[in-house]
């Protein structure tokens, strides 16, 4: 067959001006740099254990490519990732190269900053907490708050073992009884305060806030203050040893009180020989209720 060089002329000349017009935007494109901020992602934590404290969420990451693929980039394109596959519990250093790093095609990742990253990493546990509601308000004039119930009374969390320790209960989203003559009832979200802390399922509460016929207020003096816990060994004084203490119940309860049936302490647990301030201390009872004490401290000299 023969070659015809003028055969569809048109379409080559299109053809070759198209290809002149592609390598001179190339040619013209300037390779530059510049640094972004990235999300820092933890991919592969081995289960049962937690990042713990102030872990990194981003790191500003180097990169080199053409003007025009740059100045189009989004922040969103480019990740740096760590992988936690084989960590173990205690104190880690992970260094971050270029390889930590996804990004586009065109895009070449130079360094990464900071070069090291330091994390905790801890045992995850599981526990149930008590649940306590949150309220807010005061009731009407000659009401006061009684008996607060959650169903469910209880939740389980998980989260790094040394923050489950000290975590006692978890609370929920406050009910209001602000004029309340009655029961409130109220449905309401369950939270831990400790945002390491989460619950194993997301769970909402039935809240009841009784709300009954506030009771009266006594004054009681001479109460008697005693120590709790003091080491062997050691001998305490207390200064002073009365303290006065306005107690709040309903009446029949009040009528029959004195200061021995108030059972005020402080607690010397741990302590060694030298001088403290300490807050005097009361046993809860089911009959009445202490608002203050005065003095609130005494002085408890340990030898």
């Amino acid at each position: 067959m023969a070659f015809h060089p003028f055969r569809n002329l048109g379409l080559k000349l299109i053809s070759v001006v198209l290809a002149s017009a592609l390598w001179f935007t190339v040619a013209g494109e300037h390779d530059v740099e510049r640094t972004v901020r990235v999300p820092l992602e933890f991919r592969n934590t081995p289960p049962l254990m937690e990042v713990v404290g102030d872990r990194p969420t981003t790191v500003d990451v180097r990169v080199r490519g053409s003007s025009a693929v740059l100045s189009r980039l989004d922040q969103d394109e480019i990740v740096a990732v760590l992988d936690l596959t084989t960590v173990r519990v205690g104190s880690k250093l992970f260094n971050m190269r270029a390889e930590n790093v996804r990004a586009p095609f065109g895009v070449d990742v130079l360094q990464v900053t900071p070069s090291t990253i330091s994390l905790e990493l801890e045992r995850s546990a599981k526990r149930m907490l008590k649940v306590v509601p949150a309220v807010e308000g005061e009731p009407a004039p000659g009401f006061a708050i009684g008996t607060v119930s959650s169903d469910p009374a209880q939740v389980e969390v998980i989260g790094p073992e040394s923050h489950l320790t000290d975590l006692t209960s978890a609370t929920t989203e406050a009910v209001m009884v602000n004029g309340a003559r009655a029961a409130v009832d109220d449905q309401v979200t369950i939270g831990v305060s400790d945002s390491a802390v989460r619950l194993v399922a997301d769970q909402s509460a039935k809240v009841r806030v009784q709300i009954v016929p506030a009771p009266l207020e006594r004054e009681v003096t001479g109460v008697p203050v005693r120590s709790r816990n003091l080491g062997a060994g050691l001998t305490a004084r207390l200064q002073p040893l009365l303290v006065s203490v306005t107690v709040r119940g309903q009446r029949e309860a009040l009528d029959s009180m004195g200061a021995a049936t108030i059972d005020a302490f402080v607690d010397l647990a741990g302590l060694g020989p030298g001088q403290y301030n300490l807050r005097v201390q009361f046993d809860p009872t089911q009959s009445f209720g202490v608002s203050t004490a005065e003095p609130a401290v005494v002085q408890v000299t340990i030898k």
